[in-house]
């Protein structure tokens, strides 16, 4: 890698680090080619990224930013993993942890807040920004749904009744 490309990811990562929600640190040793696909893949699914960058070459990029605290975390074989929504890349991540113990979470950055391992699997606990949206949009539509059971239950009560006076004249 050139002075160049190196210029350029220490770019691209300080964007990272001041544009996404979220920022998981872990260690990736022992970790096969497929695996790191798989978790590349569900990454994307939910909209994160996995990135493996020189530890350098990522403090150099935490300069400046939000998340400088979390430099420490920068040692060995690491790899980020960040995404917009604040959820989505500490639950793949967490869950990938659980399948694969050579997988190990270090911590992380949320803004200023620094998270360690418990505050990223504590994020993980938490409903992402879709669930979250559905629950809202359920909750909106619940209340007319009522409504219109309420307003229909009189006038169904009014047919029948009249259904029942009118069998009851045909009766006799």
């Amino acid at each position: 890698m050139d002075r160049a490309e190196k210029g350029e990811m220490i770019s691209a990562l300080n964007d990272v680090f001041k544009d996404t929600g979220v920022v998981v640190v872990a260690h990736y040793s022992g970790l096969t080619v497929a695996q790191m696909t798989a978790l590349r893949g569900r990454l994307r699914d939910v909209g994160g990224t996995l990135k493996v960058a020189k530890n350098r070459l990522v403090k150099l990029a935490l300069k400046g930013t939000d998340a400088e605290h979390m430099s420490d975390l920068f040692q060995g074989p690491t790899v980020i993993a960040y995404s917009v929504d604040p959820v989505a890349a500490p639950k793949v991540a967490t869950e990938f942890a659980k399948a694969n113990d050579k997988f190990v979470i270090l911590g992380g950055a949320m803004g200023t807040t620094h998270l360690d391992v418990s505050g990223v699997a504590s994020l993980a606990t938490l409903p992402s920004l879709d669930e979250l949206r559905a629950r809202i949009v359920g909750m909106v539509n619940t209340p007319a749904t009522r409504i219109a059971g309420v307003l229909q239950a009189p006038a169904g009560q009014l047919a029948r009744v009249f259904g029942a006076y009118a069998n009851k004249d045909e009766a006799a």
